[in-house]
């Protein structure tokens, strides 16, 4: 009896070892796609094209753009269906259920929307003294904003968007807590040594100037287009902190400038130092400020 499982042992080994060999015969009976040289030792899971080694799996990927991962939802025929393609299926079927249920978990995935959702938010606000306003629904802004404030934490989360004009660049963060500095937020971008190898290549230009030269700005809301003013924001201090005593739709946009470029930006109180300089200069001012009052730069919830 005991002869009988061994041999039959046996013989499941050896038929495994068959199945291997022959699917290794199978592929080295073709060439190497990529040099075209060599017998191939590998196939690639997304296009199956073979290769005989890692230089020409590298190459195939650089010059076919294919990321060497199997289509999970590629059809196949039923009568190639074998038992890797049902388990294939199944743990796409697992993957497919975990993310649902940890979207079903994620409080950013169901914020209400409601006008009481939004003026609890506006109410808290202002309790940090920050003027946040909110567009009607249908516009971008609405709709791509992510920005949630905790009950449990007693913080605002917020939907920010980071852009660098010098590297023609724009980045969009999610759930930055309001008590993070922006020197921390900005640390992934353009720190010289802890930032992001790829965002650092994108942004050159700052990782070339001399430390502390990239200043922050924010432009002043609800101001005519001819007349564009800016906040000059603090990095040493949190994102709310800087946010305090400012108008804010929907969500911040910080632009990170150059200290070379950054007399671009013109400052909320700059108009009041022309006005001394030049009577004709503030005429205009004051004419701008009272048209100001009634314009309104679309329809916004108070």
């Amino acid at each position: 009896m005991e002869s009988l499982i061994v041999s039959e042992t046996q013989n499941d080994s050896v038929d495994i070892t068959d199945e291997s060999t022959a699917t290794k015969r199978k592929i080295s009976l073709s060439n190497c796609e990529a040099c075209g040289a060599e017998e191939a030792r590998y196939r690639c899971p997304g296009c199956l094209q073979h290769s005989c080694s890692l230089p020409c799996v590298k190459r195939h990927k650089s010059e076919s753009g294919c990321n060497g991962v199997r289509d999970k939802t590629a059809f196949v025929r039923l009568t190639e269906f074998d038992e890797i393609n049902l388990l294939s299926d199944y743990r796409f079927l697992e993957d497919t259920g975990r993310l649902a249920e940890g979207a079903n978990r994620d409080p950013l995935q169901h914020r209400p929307l409601t006008t009481k959702y939004l003026n609890l938010m506006k109410n808290r606000a202002r309790k940090f003294n920050l003027d946040l306003r909110f567009l009607p629904i249908g516009f971008s802004r609405r709709k791509e904003n992510s920005t949630f404030f905790s009950k449990k934490e007693q913080k605002f989360f917020w939907h920010l968007k980071l852009t660098f004009p010098q590297s023609h660049a724009e980045y969009v963060e999610k759930r930055v807590p309001g008590d993070r500095t922006l020197e921390q937020i900005l640390t992934p971008y353009i720190h010289p040594t802890e930032s992001e190898p790829v965002k650092r290549q994108k942004l050159q230009v700052y990782h070339h100037a001399p430390s502390g030269q990239a200043k922050i700005f924010m432009k002043v809301e609800n101001r005519k287009s001819n007349s564009v003013r800016y906040h000059e924001l603090d990095p040493q201090k949190t994102l709310l902190e800087n946010l305090r005593n400012k108008t804010v739709i929907e969500y911040p946009v910080f632009h990170v400038v150059l200290k070379e470029n950054a007399d671009k930006y013109e400052l909320l109180g700059q108009e009041t130092r022309e006005t001394h300089t030049s009577p004709t200069v503030g005429t205009e001012v004051a004419k701008e400020a009272e048209e100001e009052e009634e314009v309104e730069e679309g329809e916004l919830r108070d």
